[in-house]
C-alpha cells in the first residue's frame, strides 16, 4: 500500500492470541505487543471460556487488547477463525496464549520488509526461538524460502508463530479447517504455498515459543502431528507419503521404543547424546 507520494504507507498489523487457560504465560504475551515500538497494531484475544482467571487477566488488561472475547469454542482454529471478522490489518499474525514477541523492535522490522513486498507475495516469515517451559532459549529455528520450498509439501518446516499473513490469502482461500486439532496451519499454508512463493526474513527472530512438556514432548505427541500433516498432504492431491514423512515416522517409533525399554529420563539423554553427534544443541533434557 502507498501514499501519493514516494514512501509506503506503514501496514496496520493485526495480531491475534488463541489462549485456553493460559493465565500463567498470557501477560508476557500482552506485554509483548504492548511493548512493540511499531505502532500501527492491533491486538485480538480469543479465550475459549478458561476457567484459570483468563478472563479475568484479559479485564485487567483491556486498555491494551483492541478486541477480546472469553466463551467456549472448538479449539485454535475455531478461535483464529473467530478472530478473523475483527482483524482490520492488511496483514495478520498468529499467537499462543505462551507465545511473545522476542524483542519490542519485531514489528518494526517485519513492516520495513512487509512494505517492500510486491502484492502476490502473501505470506512472510522469519524465525522463532525454541524456548522450555521455563522460558530459557533452546536455539532458533526458521530457513530461507529457497531452501524449504520443496521441503514444505513433504512437511510443516517453517514456523507458524508471529508469520505474517496478507488479508487477501484469506479473502481468496477461506479461513482455517476447524476438523483439524493441531496441523489446520500447514493445511491453510499449502492451499497457498503449493502454487505461490512466501519470503523470508534474514536475521529476525520473530517470536519465544514454549515447547511443550511432559505429555506434550513425548514422541507420541509427534506422532499425532505427523498424522494431522499427511492428512492435509492428501487434501492436497500427495497421495503416496514421501521419503521424509517415513522417515520421520520412523525416527518417532524409535524414540517411543527407547522410552519403553530404557524409561524417559535415559531416552532423552541418549536422544541428545545422538543430537550432539550430529553438531545440534540439546533439546530432550531441556524440555
Amino acid at each position: 500500500m502507498e501514499n501519493s507520494g514516494t514512501h509506503p504507507v506503514p501496514p496496520l498489523i493485526s495480531i491475534v492470541v488463541a489462549a485456553y487457560n493460559g493465565a500463567a504465560t498470557l501477560q508476557q504475551c500482552i506485554n509483548s505487543v504492548a511493548l512493540q515500538t511499531y505502532p500501527h497494531k492491533e491486538l485480538i484475544i480469543i479465550d475459549g471460556g478458561s476457567t484459570d482467571g483468563t478472563a479475568e487477566l484479559l479485564k485487567t488488561n483491556q486498555q491494551l487488547i483492541t478486541y477480546w472475547s472469553s466463551e467456549p469454542d472448538q479449539g485454535i482454529y475455531h478461535a483464529w477463525n473467530k478472530a478473523l471478522p475483527r482483524a482490520r490489518g492488511e496483514w495478520i499474525c498468529f499467537l499462543g496464549a505462551d507465545d511473545h514477541f522476542w524483542d519490542e523492535h519485531v514489528l518494526t522490522k517485519m513492516a520495513e520488509e512487509l512494505a517492500k513486498l510486491p502484492a502476490d507475495i502473501r505470506v512472510a516469515y522469519g524465525q522463532i526461538m525454541l524456548l522450555n517451559g521455563a522460558g530459557e532459549g533452546l536455539y532458533a529455528i526458521g530457513e530461507p524460502w529457497e531452501r524449504l520450498k520443496q521441503r514444505f509439501l513433504k512437511s510443516m518446516c517453517i514456523p507458524h508463530p508471529g508469520m505474517m499473513h496478507r488479508r487477501s490469502l484469506f479473502e481468496q482461500h477461506g479461513g482455517f479447517d476447524e476438523s483439524f486439532r493441531i496441523a489446520g496451519d500447514y493445511e491453510l499454508l499449502l492451499r497457498e504455498l503449493k502454487t505461490a512463493d512466501a519470503v523470508f526474513v534474514q536475521e529476525l527472530v520473530m517470536v519465544g515459543m514454549r515447547q511443550g512438556e511432559g505429555e506434550s514432548s513425548h514422541p507420541a505427541a509427534t506422532l499425532r502431528v505427523l498424522q494431522e500433516t499427511r492428512r492435509a498432504q492428501r487434501m492436497h492431491g500427495q497421495w503416496l507419503p514421501s521419503s521424509r514423512w517415513l522417515f520421520s515416522v520412523m525416527k518417532v517409533y524409535l524414540r517411543l521404543l527407547l522410552w519403553r525399554v530404557f524409561g524417559e529420563p535415559i531416552a532423552r539423554k541418549t536422544l541428545d547424546f545422538g543430537r550432539r553427534l550430529m553438531g545440534q544443541p540439546a533439546y530432550w533434557t531441556r524440555t
